[in-house]
């Protein structure tokens, strides 16, 4: 009797996947204090949620205007009526979301029964759920661009056919109605019949969709991926970084602060757009407890086509972009840079003009005939190093693996990338060197927001003249870092293990 601990449900149930992902009440409540708060005392306002899992936005914005109406609709009976029928309004993802929402909204998984304190006429009351097939196209759905192998599933499963963007008009939903706030968490990405668990993005086409709508406020939370591009998000990105109207966003670096126990690469964030008010963003980072508001700028920073995450490495990329150099990422080799894949694997023993082979897992040898590409490279010094890499890693960062030296008469298979050629042994060695630094890698995590590291994500680092070694201190003092944009650079990333 003493335990008067109560939970709130919500914070109690397991998600569904790590891609469709219940909101902590908190974390909503966050999201709903970015908005002007007169809107919940506007028996006019309308409220869309249109992928709705839990039913936690929608409960959380009645809440609120149970309590902004009170003055203007003093009967408690009618004034719930007025909320349910007039202001507030979701569409979900599944058939079971259907029923949770509801159940969480209107106190009864069906809006026409007894207990359901919204009194509709139809089981849906205003959460829909329709069930949707994918419409196919060369094997893709035109909508989302979900496998047909592996979505073309009939009646019997879920299809994951997402209501809200499974149609070219929108708003068809609740009869051309216009909304004032579009507000929740969408699914982030499908299964797209890939290797390795390969995925498809699709929160991107949520955000676009929201947008054809063209309410007066927006906000979702969303992974931070796109900050970098990306599988499909190049253009997403773009539309994104050049909006004028996103006037806060709150970065998370770690996904597991908004959602305990689950990981999600490169972070997430929530963002609030604004269509009427155009200017400068908000930018609010939050690494564990640490919470750290930066000076207003627009998303786009000149001279880049990425978001950048942090104040600081605006100003250290300025200072770098003075210099006018030429960036590593034009010696950085496409993926599969001989053109061997990383299932191929050479002789565990050397034989007759044999070609050492970095592979996954160590150094094999194959046939020089067996080389499909860049057969010129074989004979020359380089560097290799690991196509990818963890970006969730701990904090401070490693960011990329440890480069390899690449000595004459070697190749390997797409697990690296090849930095070079250079002319000499000293310079690629000199070149690995440099790929260790703090500095180094730092201008690296401006732009790499996922495990995979391309040639793109160098493009922020400038080349050096190999015949010398670098260190962090010569590379700080030639870029003529302040003592506060080092400390940073050095909490950041840690030392090449």
């Amino acid at each position: 009797m003493e335990n008067n601990y109560n939970p709130d449900v919500l914070n109690c149930i397991a998600n569904l996947s790590n891609d469709e992902v219940f909101t902590p009440p908190e974390l909503v409540n966050q999201m709903l204090d970015l908005l002007p708060q007169d809107l919940f005392r506007n028996p006019e306002t309308t409220f869309l949620d249109p992928f709705t899992k839990s039913g936690v936005f929608l409960r959380e914005i009645v809440k609120r205007l149970d309590t902004g109406l009170a003055a203007v609709i003093p009967d408690c009976q009618e004034r719930i009526l007025h909320i349910m029928h007039k202001q507030v309004f979701g569409i979900a993802l599944t058939e079971l979301t259907s029923l949770l929402a509801r159940r969480t909204v209107y106190c009864s998984k069906y809006a026409d029964s007894d207990h359901s304190i919204g009194r509709f006429k139809t089981k849906e009351g205003h959460i829909l759920y329709t069930p949707m097939q994918h419409t196919w196209q060369n094997g893709r759905c035109k909508y989302c661009g979900a496998s047909k192998d592996v979505y073309d599933r009939g009646d019997a499963a879920e299809t994951y056919a997402y209501n809200f963007i499974h149609t070219n008009n929108p708003k068809y939903f609740f009869n051309n109605m216009t909304f004032d706030v579009i507000i929740g968490n969408p699914p982030y990405q499908l299964d797209d019949g890939g290797a390795q668990a390969s995925a498809t993005p699709i929160y991107n086409l949520f955000v676009e969709q929201a947008l054809k709508l063209k309410p007066r406020y927006l906000s979702m939370i969303i992974p931070a991926r796109w900050f970098g591009g990306g599988k499909g998000l190049d253009d997403f990105r773009k539309l994104m970084i050049e909006d004028k109207h996103i006037r806060v966003l709150h970065d998370f670096l770690d996904a597991s602060d908004c959602f305990p126990g689950v990981e999600i690469k490169g972070g997430v964030c929530y963002f609030l757009w604004d269509r009427d008010n155009q200017g400068v963003c908000r930018i609010v980072t939050h690494k564990k407890d640490e919470i750290t508001e930066q000076k207003p700028r627009f998303l786009k920073e000149k001279g880049s086509d990425v978001f950048i995450r942090y104040s600081e490495g605006v100003s250290v990329l300025h200072k770098v972009r003075k210099h006018n150099e030429k960036t590593i990422d034009t010696i950085v080799s496409s993926q599969k840079p001989f053109g061997l894949r990383t299932y191929v694997h050479g002789e565990s023993k050397h034989f007759t003009d044999a070609v050492s082979l970095y592979e996954r897992g160590g150094v094999g040898y194959i046939k020089r005939s067996e080389i499909v590409r860049n057969q010129q490279w074989t004979d020359k010094y380089k560097v290799y190093i690991s196509a990818a890499y963890n970006a969730g890693d701990s904090y401070p960062h490693q960011i990329l693996g440890k480069p390899i030296f690449g000595p004459t008469n070697s190749c390997c298979t797409e697990t690296y990338v090849v930095i070079g050629p250079v002319k000499t042994e000293t310079e690629a060695k000199h070149l690995c060197g440099y790929i260790s630094t703090k500095f180094f890698r730092f201008l690296v995590m401006l732009k790499k927001t996922s495990q995979h590291a391309p040639a793109s994500v160098y493009s922020f680092v400038p080349l050096q003249d190999f015949s010398e070694p670098w260190t962090d201190e010569k590379l700080y003092k030639k870029y003529n870092l302040t003592e506060e944009e080092i400390a940073f650079i050095e909490s950041m990333i840690r030392p090449m293990e």
